[in-house]
């Protein structure tokens, strides 16, 4: 007995200090045992047993809760110091390194390693025995947990771990993402290295740069942007909308670890979603990319057939009208059939949507002396928009824009197939950088908005030269604007994956553009779009 009596004691003394799980068992064991003893001898140890009692009320409550005292001293906290967040990647899928399982996985903030479950017979149980990584991360919840014990963990030194996997966004933190005072405000990561929120590089996990380039241009379009910076999606969207939400949350976060972000997790849903047409390790064609992912987001997002039924279509769904003449075919004096075209034909219109504007470009001379070849054509942008001003007589098709968008998207079909190789255009487009006035051609009454656009995204291919097409040795660039632009500070980025820097505005044209994004002019006090002299002198 009086070993009974110094054992419950002893497991008393260091109230700061958290009791095991196997010793709570053992004093349930004792309690439960001593109740048959006589009366004086419980009599001793009462006070003692309650202290014991409400240590484990205490420690049962802080595994459920983390409502208790702040200035209360822990054991659980004595392994924070061990986080490593340098070592700490969210960027990748939340997969267990061992099962490969996604359901239920924990991050160890120790060596970043993702495990699933915390049970005794979990991966991340036995992780923290046998590598003594204690801190361990709910993937989904962001809840903070110590292993093998079990207690959750709150203290506000983690919320910083939080922020990071989890970005979240409010109506004022994104009001001044579009604005000059965005740029003043650069951020910093782990190693002290500035970079500016929104303009920062993306992994080129093995041949995805096509696909970044796209990324690059959507996110920073601000309806869309703001829309997906301040979802909560917790219903049945699908995950391709979830993780596209994600990366934006991501690339826009001004607290992350390292100035850089890898869209594995984003790349690796559109690889299901798309039945492998998108890969990875495949170059591929941003165009096709970009209609693919407009119409796939339209269409996860709730979108129907109808005018503005969704953000995709509310911001690049404008109307174009078709006129048509059919060629017939007539039989000659000697009976053989040619096709004859008749000007004077009745016109078939039609009137159908459209999400981005494809632009010929002239081919180049076939035949070129020495001094030809080392002259690059060139052709301004209102000369190959005129394949939309419907009086293009002698023509099959006229087209003619009955609304534009609010964002026009302009793809330059740069790349033709033949019977042979697949052949490339190497003409270069000048177009100024604002002011673009769209209204020749468009056809539609007085009341329509302005037509005035500005540039805000321009994608570029770069390879070897020729009329050639070498997938091998593509390299896909976009040029961003910063902040809104305008006026003589106008700043623009060009970012080729991890390489982002600032580059000057008379270099962006010289480049063979292939895609463009052109932002509707917003109107002033008198209801028409501010002149262009006007913003440029600003």
């Amino acid at each position: 007995m009086t070993n009974r009596k110094q054992a419950i004691p002893n497991d008393s003394l260091s109230f700061d200090e958290r009791p095991a799980k196997r010793t709570k068992v053992d004093d349930e064991r004792e309690e439960s045992t001593s109740s048959a003893e006589p009366s004086h001898v419980m009599a001793d140890i009462t006070g003692a047993a309650r202290v014991s009692e409400d240590e484990d009320e205490e420690g049962l409550e802080d595994e459920v809760e983390p409502g208790q005292s702040k200035n209360e001293p822990r054991a659980s906290d004595l392994y924070l110091d061990t986080i490593n967040r340098a070592l700490l990647d969210f960027d990748f899928e939340k997969v267990c390194s061992v099962s490969m399982s996604n359901i239920n996985t924990y991050g160890c903030l120790v060596c970043g390693k993702y495990f699933q479950g915390r049970g005794r017979k979990s991966y991340a149980y036995a992780h923290s025995i046998h590598d003594d990584h204690h801190v361990f991360i709910n993937l989904e919840t962001t809840k903070v947990y110590v292993l093998p014990d079990g207690y959750l963990v709150s203290d506000p030194s983690l919320e910083d771990i939080s922020f990071v996997l989890n970005p979240s966004f409010t109506k004022v933190s994104i009001s001044t993402l579009s604005s000059p005072s965005h740029l003043l405000k650069p951020s910093y990561d782990l190693s002290s290295k500035p970079y500016l929120s929104g303009y920062i590089g993306l992994n080129n996990i093995k041949r995805n740069d096509h696909m970044n380039v796209i990324i690059h241009s959507l996110l920073h379009i601000p309806p869309l942007r703001d829309h997906l910076l301040l979802s909560s999606f917790r219903g049945k969207e699908t995950e391709l909308v979830k993780r596209f939400a994600a990366l934006a949350k991501k690339i826009w976060n001004p607290r992350l670890f390292k100035s850089q972000v890898s869209p594995h997790e984003f790349l690796q849903e559109v690889n299901r979603a798309s039945a492998g047409k998108f890969r990875l390790e495949q170059q591929g064609d941003p165009v096709e990319f970009l209609g693919w992912l407009l119409n796939r987001l339209h269409k996860d997002m709730g979108g129907t057939k109808k005018k503005n039924s969704s953000i995709i279509f509310s911001t690049f769904q404008g109307e174009l009208r078709v006129e048509t003449q059919q060629v017939v075919v007539r039989p000659d004096s000697t009976g053989s059939e040619k096709p004859q075209f008749d000007i004077d034909r009745d016109i078939k219109a039609a009137v159908s949507p459209f999400l981005f504007l494809a632009v010929d470009l002239p081919p180049p001379p076939l035949f070129q002396d020495t001094i030809e070849k080392n002259i690059i054509p060139q052709v301004s942008i209102h000369s190959v928009l005129a394949k939309y001003d419907g009086e293009s007589a002698g023509q099959l098709r006229r087209y003619k824009c009955q609304r534009l968008p609010q964002y026009i998207i302009l793809h330059y079909k740069r790349f033709t197939k033949n019977a042979f190789v697949e052949e490339k255009n190497p003409t270069i487009v000048t177009f100024p950088l604002r002011g673009v006035d769209f209204r020749e051609y468009l056809d539609a009454a007085p009341t329509h908005p302005p037509t005035v656009y500005d540039l805000i995204a321009n994608v570029t291919h770069e390879s070897v030269a020729g009329t050639t097409r070498d997938k091998e040795n593509t390299i896909w660039k976009v040029h961003l604007r910063a902040a809104g632009g305008g006026g003589e500070g106008e700043k623009w980025f060009q970012i080729q994956d991890l390489i982002v820097e600032e580059t000057r505005k008379e270099m962006i044209f010289l480049g063979e553009t292939v895609l463009q994004i052109w932002e509707r002019r917003a109107a002033n006090a008198d209801g028409n779009a501010s002149m262009k002299m006007v913003v440029d002198r600003r």
